[in-house]
């Protein structure tokens, strides 16, 4: 149990996500420390200008999606410390009490411009005990080197993170909103925990957590679902698909696959290909649009396999747009249709499996 205290706490982490970061951090530190060797001169004095820079870099590539870690973050708060430490260095000239005053105030005033950065605090002090170097460049500091090498840094993280497929700048999720426009919250979004519960959670716990408030309830919908399809795992798409599907091709004219919709009192009508392959889905939405063949206004369909948990087509069935999920093997051949109807009659009827048996009082 001792152990434990070295378990990595980054939830998500994983060896992959390690590796890019190491990659990233040689990359962007060698070329911050050149920059700053340009600049200042390559004296002794230039590993303690690119250290900032060195935990910037631990954000910027380890934990991209932290709010401490997005560009106004790096750039913001490394800048606005390093002033603020020259400042203080100007006016205060005992060390000890310099170095105390700087680290307060960079923390007050990357607070107050939205840009709190942790490594700002040692961009302070650097500012404070940097020597000749940073005392000759003056108030010229704040922003050559600092100011440039975080944008550099920042830049070069953009263009990493393009390359290596991870979203930076970090753009929380919107809320949910509904798809018919009005100002209900999707079906989904009405049971359960409430936007209000994550506020009265945050205000009971009084900690700060390094997560958007939005990513935490994304977080929390997905772990309530992750519980959900656990608790049914035994129930899968096979099970409560429908198995005789009516479908069209994609060649056909789209009166036909209006004339299907209403003949057979559905509302998603997969279309399939020359070789009985899937290749979207209509509805009567998509026919209001004119067009001469079922392929001109076929929309994606929503697909899943045969053998996936039943009750992880909650998201798509419950998005105010889907009325069905196509069950599909790996050729995209249709095996099923899962509907809204479906999914909620068995959903009921492992509700009433599971309740307990109540007995009359003798």
């Amino acid at each position: 149990m001792a152990f434990r205290l070295f378990v990595p706490i980054l939830a998500g982490a994983t060896l992959r996500e390690r590796i890019i970061a190491c990659i990233g951090a040689t990359i962007g530190i060698a070329l911050t420390g050149a920059i700053g060797g340009l600049v200042l001169g390559n004296g002794p004095h230039v590993p303690l200008l690119v250290a900032p820079m060195g935990a910037s870099a631990v954000l910027l590539f380890a934990v991209p999606a932290s709010p401490l870690a997005q560009p106004w973050s790096i750039i913001g708060g490394n800048t606005i410390s390093a002033l603020v430490g020259v400042i203080v260095a100007h006016f205060v000239h005992e060390p000890v009490l310099a170095t105390g005053i700087a680290v307060a105030l960079a923390i007050a005033a990357m607070s107050f411009t939205r840009c709190l950065h942790p490594p700002g605090g040692a961009a302070a002090l650097t500012a404070v005990f940097g020597g000749p170097a940073v005392t000759s460049a003056g108030f010229l500091f704040p922003f050559v080197p600092v100011a440039l090498n975080s944008v550099v840094l920042v830049a070069l993280g953009y263009g990493f993170h393009i390359l290596s497929r991870r979203n930076y700048p970090h753009v929380p999720a919107p809320a949910p909103r509904s798809a018919h426009g009005t100002i209900d919250p999707p079906a989904r979004e009405r049971v359960g925990f409430r936007p209000e519960d994550i506020d009265a959670a945050l205000g009971a716990l009084e900690e700060t957590f390094d997560i958007d408030r939005n990513d935490l309830e994304r977080l929390l919908r997905q772990v309530e679902l992750q519980a959900m399809v656990r608790s049914h795992r035994t129930l899968l798409c096979e099970d409560i698909m429908s198995r005789d599907v009516i479908s069209v091709d994609e060649q056909a004219p789209a009166d036909e696959a209006r004339h299907l919709l209403l003949d057979h009192n559905i509302r998603t009508l997969p279309v399939v290909d020359g070789e009985a392959r899937l290749v979207g889905a209509v509805g009567l939405r998509e026919l209001t649009r004119a067009a001469e063949a079922v392929k001109g206004v076929t929309s994606t369909a929503a697909t899943a396999s045969a053998s996936a948990p039943a009750m992880s087509l909650l998201p798509v069935l419950t998005d105010g747009r889907s009325h069905a999920v196509v069950i599909v093997d790996d050729d995209r051949r249709i095996l099923g249709l899962i509907t809204q109807t479906d999914l909620l009659a068995a959903t009921a009827r492992a509700q009433v499996a599971n309740m307990p048996t109540v007995q009359a009082a003798q």
